[in-house]
Protein backbone atom coordinates (compact mmCIF):
# COMPACT_ATOMS: atom_id res chain seq x y z
CA UNK A 1 0.00 0.00 0.00
CA UNK A 2 1.30 2.85 -1.00
CA UNK A 3 1.20 6.32 1.40
CA UNK A 4 -1.05 8.15 -0.80
CA UNK A 5 -3.80 5.29 -0.32
CA UNK A 6 -3.47 4.99 3.30
CA UNK A 7 -6.75 6.09 4.95
CA UNK A 8 -6.98 6.77 8.84
CA UNK A 9 -10.45 7.29 10.43
CA UNK A 10 -9.18 9.54 13.52
CA UNK A 11 -5.49 11.27 13.56
CA UNK A 12 -5.17 9.28 16.73
CA UNK A 13 -4.62 6.07 14.67
CA UNK A 14 -1.30 7.27 12.84
CA UNK A 15 0.09 7.57 16.83
CA UNK A 16 -1.02 4.81 17.85
CA UNK A 17 0.97 3.03 14.67
CA UNK A 18 3.78 3.93 15.63
CA UNK A 19 4.09 4.12 18.89
CA UNK A 20 1.69 1.72 20.65
CA UNK A 21 1.54 -1.99 21.78
CA UNK A 22 2.86 -2.97 25.02
CA UNK A 23 6.21 -2.15 24.80
CA UNK A 24 7.05 0.80 22.70
CA UNK A 25 5.77 3.53 25.14
CA UNK A 26 7.81 1.96 27.77
CA UNK A 27 10.90 2.14 25.60
CA UNK A 28 10.64 5.70 24.79
CA UNK A 29 10.27 6.90 28.61
CA UNK A 30 13.22 5.01 29.25
CA UNK A 31 14.90 6.93 26.54
CA UNK A 32 13.66 10.33 27.52
CA UNK A 33 16.10 9.84 30.55
CA UNK A 34 19.10 9.70 28.20
CA UNK A 35 21.09 7.47 26.06
CA UNK A 36 20.48 3.21 26.93
CA UNK A 37 22.23 0.30 25.15
CA UNK A 38 19.71 -2.45 24.68
CA UNK A 39 20.70 -4.47 27.84
CA UNK A 40 20.27 -1.71 30.22
CA UNK A 41 17.06 -1.60 28.56
CA UNK A 42 16.48 -5.26 29.37
CA UNK A 43 17.54 -4.59 32.50
CA UNK A 44 15.00 -2.07 33.11
CA UNK A 45 12.23 -3.65 31.44
CA UNK A 46 12.60 -7.60 32.63
CA UNK A 47 9.02 -8.51 31.48
CA UNK A 48 10.22 -7.91 27.67
CA UNK A 49 11.78 -10.95 25.87
CA UNK A 50 15.29 -10.50 24.20
CA UNK A 51 13.75 -10.58 20.73
CA UNK A 52 10.69 -8.72 21.05
CA UNK A 53 13.33 -5.56 22.70
CA UNK A 54 15.66 -5.70 19.08
CA UNK A 55 11.74 -5.88 17.45
CA UNK A 56 10.71 -2.88 19.07
CA UNK A 57 13.73 -0.91 18.69
CA UNK A 58 14.01 -2.28 15.06
CA UNK A 59 10.32 -0.57 14.50
CA UNK A 60 10.92 2.69 16.38
CA UNK A 61 14.26 3.40 14.81
CA UNK A 62 12.82 2.73 11.00
CA UNK A 63 10.10 5.19 12.40
CA UNK A 64 12.41 7.78 12.78
CA UNK A 65 11.62 8.08 16.67
CA UNK A 66 14.99 6.89 18.33
CA UNK A 67 18.43 7.15 16.74
CA UNK A 68 20.95 3.48 17.03
CA UNK A 69 24.34 4.61 17.44
CA UNK A 70 26.53 1.81 16.14
CA UNK A 71 30.31 2.52 17.58
CA UNK A 72 32.97 0.89 15.69
CA UNK A 73 34.97 -0.74 18.93
CA UNK A 74 35.48 -4.07 20.11
CA UNK A 75 33.04 -5.29 21.94
CA UNK A 76 31.11 -3.49 19.44
CA UNK A 77 28.88 -1.02 21.36
CA UNK A 78 25.28 0.20 20.35
CA UNK A 79 23.20 2.91 22.34
CA UNK A 80 19.61 3.93 21.13
CA UNK A 81 18.56 7.51 22.42
CA UNK A 82 15.31 9.61 21.20
CA UNK A 83 15.55 11.19 17.66
CA UNK A 84 14.81 15.17 17.34
CA UNK A 85 11.77 13.61 16.08
CA UNK A 86 11.30 11.43 18.98
CA UNK A 87 11.31 14.03 21.35
CA UNK A 88 7.90 15.76 20.51
CA UNK A 89 6.85 12.80 22.31
CA UNK A 90 8.14 13.65 25.55
CA UNK A 91 4.79 15.87 26.84
CA UNK A 92 2.40 12.78 25.34
CA UNK A 93 4.66 10.51 27.44
CA UNK A 94 4.63 12.47 30.55
CA UNK A 95 0.99 12.69 30.25
CA UNK A 96 0.29 8.94 29.96
CA UNK A 97 2.63 8.12 32.90
CA UNK A 98 0.58 11.19 34.71
CA UNK A 99 -2.48 9.40 34.33
CA UNK A 100 -1.52 6.08 34.88
CA UNK A 101 -0.25 7.27 38.58
CA UNK A 102 -3.57 8.51 39.10
CA UNK A 103 -5.03 5.76 37.59
CA UNK A 104 -3.08 3.82 39.99
CA UNK A 105 -3.56 5.73 42.93
CA UNK A 106 -7.69 4.94 41.89
CA UNK A 107 -7.38 1.46 41.96
CA UNK A 108 -5.38 0.43 44.62
CA UNK A 109 -4.88 3.41 46.94
CA UNK A 110 -1.15 3.55 47.23
CA UNK A 111 1.09 3.38 43.97
CA UNK A 112 4.08 2.19 45.42
CA UNK A 113 2.35 -0.96 46.12
CA UNK A 114 2.01 -1.69 42.54
CA UNK A 115 4.90 0.33 41.09
CA UNK A 116 8.63 -1.06 40.84
CA UNK A 117 11.05 1.24 42.73
CA UNK A 118 12.40 2.94 39.65
CA UNK A 119 13.86 6.38 38.41
CA UNK A 120 10.91 6.50 36.68
CA UNK A 121 8.38 6.16 39.51
CA UNK A 122 9.77 8.84 41.67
Amino acid sequence: MTVAQKKYNISVEATLEVIGGKWKCVILCHLTHGKKRTSDLKRLMPGITQKMLIQQLKELVDDGIINRISYNQVPPKVEYELSEYGSSLKSILNMLCEWGETHIIKEYGDKYAVLEDSILNQ
